[in-house]
């Protein structure tokens, strides 16, 4: 059971606290070799600024023109290329390609479980503390913007609910809403994966 969020704990843990809480991860089995047919493999970073005293989680808004996921709020990343040799080259290659943030200048703490997204792209979420601040250039093309919030807000109850999806194809899916900050929403994949390394973090205080 994950412990009652206290916004004096999560929102300060060391890296090398997210660094064991992200090495007791479950990492389920991969997809059968049916299940994996027509699946893109891809990476998202899910990048930790260190800001006043406490953890931000850096996030971007995808431009209205692109092919999945126009508009919505993201974490930087996308398809694996055949050159890349991990997802986590994956993760760090994007988040450099849409915004400017070097490589070089991200320590990776760890991976969370993979997921398969209702676009069919096979996910590797990859958590990495950012140098900050640094100079951004972003990819006018498919971010509109970036922006942050405080890992405090989002682990806060009280910011986010779960509740129904219908989906076209009608499966009807739990998603995670949150609230809106700074102009922007929160949900589907990315507010899963947020969720989930929320609930990781909480539970690696009890």
């Amino acid at each position: 059971m994950a412990v009652e969020f206290n916004p004096n704990r999560i929102g300060r843990l060391s890296t090398e606290q997210i660094v064991a809480a992200l090495g007791r991860a479950s990492h389920p089995h991969p997809p059968q070799a049916e299940e994996h047919a027509g699946l893109v493999d891809a990476a998202v970073l899910i990048p930790f600024l260190w800001m006043d005293g406490c953890w931000h989680i850096f996030f971007t808004r995808r431009t209205d023109h692109l092919e999945t996921h126009k508009g919505q709020v993201a974490f930087p990343g996308g398809a694996a290329d055949p050159g890349d040799a991990s997802p986590v080259e994956t993760a760090l290659r994007e988040t450099y390609e849409e915004t400017g943030i070097s490589p070089h200048r991200v320590r990776v703490l760890g991976q969370t479980a993979r997921l398969i997204t209702i676009t069919r792209f096979w996910v590797t979420p990859v958590v990495g503390a950012v140098e900050w601040p640094q100079p951004l250039r972003l990819a006018e093309a498919e971010v509109s913007r970036v922006f942050s919030v405080p890992l405090d807000w989002l682990a806060d109850p009280q910011n986010y609910e779960i509740k129904p999806f219908l989906r076209p194809n009608g499966h009807i899916e739990q998603v995670v809403y949150f609230k809106r900050y700074d102009g922007e929403i929160i949900w589907g994949v990315t507010g899963r994966i947020m969720h989930d390394l929320i609930q990781l973090l909480l539970d690696s205080l009890e």
